[in-house]
C-alpha cells in the first residue's frame, strides 16, 4: 500500500550519501589492512575499535531494536535519549526511519512489502538467490520503493520529543561517533597521527564491520541457519555470528517472539545484549522486561 511507504524528496542525494557511507569505511578497511601488514597497528587502536563497536552496537541492538522498535522493556527518559544517541553514532540512519523500516519488515516479513527480504521478486536459481542476498544485505539501502512510512509505522517515536530531537540532529551524533575515537587516540597517543589511526579503527573500520554484521541479519539470517520455532517467514538462527551481532543472530527466535528482550532463548545461546539488559534491570535502569515463558517456547518449538 502507498501509505505504508515513506515518500522520498531527494532520492539521488540519499543514494549518494548511502554510497559514501558504504564506500568510505570499505576504503578505510583497505588502509587498515596495509597498516597491520606494516606493523603500524597500536593497541590503542584495537581498544578504540572494541569500545566504539560495543557501545554503538548496543545502541543498535538494545536501543534501536529491542527498545524503540519492540518495546522489550521500559526505561528512564535520559537513558532513552542516550540509547537513541548511541544508535545514531553507529551511522545506520536516523532512529525513527530505522524503526519504521524494521517494523514494516515484521509486518510483511518475506512477502511483498518487506523492505529487505532476500526471497521476494529476485528470480530463481543461483542467480536469483545471490541477487536476493545482495538486496537484503545492502542493495535495499539504495532504493526507496518499500521503505517504512514513519507516520504509519513509528507514530509513537514521531510524537516523542526526545527521540524526535535525536532523529533531527542525527548528523551531529554520527559525526561525534567519528570525532570521539580521533580525540581519544590523540589524547592517549599524544600525536595527531595517533588520533588519525584512532579515527581509522574506532571510526571507519568500526562502522564497516558493524554495518555488515547488522546487514547480515537481513540477508544471512533469512537464508542460512536453524529454524527452532514456527514462524510465517524464512528467519533462522545463525549461531556462527551471534557474538559479533551481540545476540541478534538468533533471528528465528526473535521473529517467533518479537517483543522478547532475549533472542538467545536457550541456555547455551550467547546473547550479549540480553545479558546487558539483565544487568541494567538489576540496578533499576530498566524495568518491565519482557521474557518468554517455557510454555510459550514449547508451544512454538519446531
Amino acid at each position: 500500500m502507498p501509505s505504508d511507504i515513506q515518500p522520498v524528496e531527494h532520492e539521488t542525494r540519499d543514494r549518494i550519501i548511502t554510497g559514501l557511507v558504504t564506500l568510505l569505511p570499505f576504503l578505510a578497511l583497505g588502509f587498515a589492512a596495509w597498516q597491520v601488514w606494516g606493523s603500524a597497528l597500536r593497541w590503542t587502536d584495537v581498544f578504540l575499535f572494541f569500545v566504539m563497536y560495543v557501545t554503538t552496537g548496543l545502541g543498535i541492538t538494545i536501543g534501536f531494536h529491542r527498545y524503540f522498535t519492540h518495546r522489550a522493556f521500559k526505561t528512564h527518559k535520559w537513558l532513552r535519549g542516550l540509547l537513541a544517541i548511541l544508535g545514531s553514532a553507529a551511522i545506520e540512519g536516523p532512529v525513527i526511519s530505522w524503526v519504521a523500516d524494521h517494523r514494516k519488515h515484521h509486518a510483511f516479513s518475506d512477502v511483498e512489502g518487506d523492505p529487505h527480504s532476500p526471497h521476494v521478486d529476485h528470480g530463481s536459481g543461483w542467480e536469483g538467490a545471490l541477487r536476493g542476498l545482495f538486496h537484503a544485505h545492502m542493495g535495499w539501502l539504495f532504493i526507496h520503493t518499500q521503505r517504512g512510512n514513519r507516520d504509519r509505522f513509528a507514530p509513537d517515536l514521531v510524537a516523542d520529543p526526545i527521540v524526535s530531537w535525536v532523529d533531527r540532529t542525527f548528523i551531529y551524533w554520527a559525526t561525534l561517533g567519528l570525532l570521539i575515537p580521533f580525540a581519544a587516540g590523540w589524547v592517549i597517543g599524544g600525536t595527531v597521527v595517533a588520533g588519525l589511526t584512532g579515527l581509522l579503527w574506532g571510526g571507519f573500520v568500526r562502522v564497516f564491520v558493524l554495518h555488515h554484521f547488522t546487514y547480515s541479519i537481513n540477508s544471512l539470517c533469512h537464508t542460512f541457519g536453524k529454524r527452532e520455532f514456527e514462524t510465517k517467514d524464512h528467519s533462522r538462527n545463525l549461531a556462527l555470528i551471534a557474538i559479533p551481532t551481540l545476540g541478534e543472530a538468533f533471528h528465528n527466535s526473535h521473529h517467533a517472539f518479537p517483543t522478547s528482550s532475549t533472542h538467545g532463548l536457550r541456555w547455551y545461546q550467547i546473547d550479549i545484549s540480553a545479558v546487558i539488559i539483565d544487568g541494567m534491570e538489576k540496578v533499576d535502569l530498566v524495568w518491565d522486561v519482557v521474557r518468554v515463558s517455557p510454555e510459550r517456547l514449547a508451544a512454538k518449538a519446531v
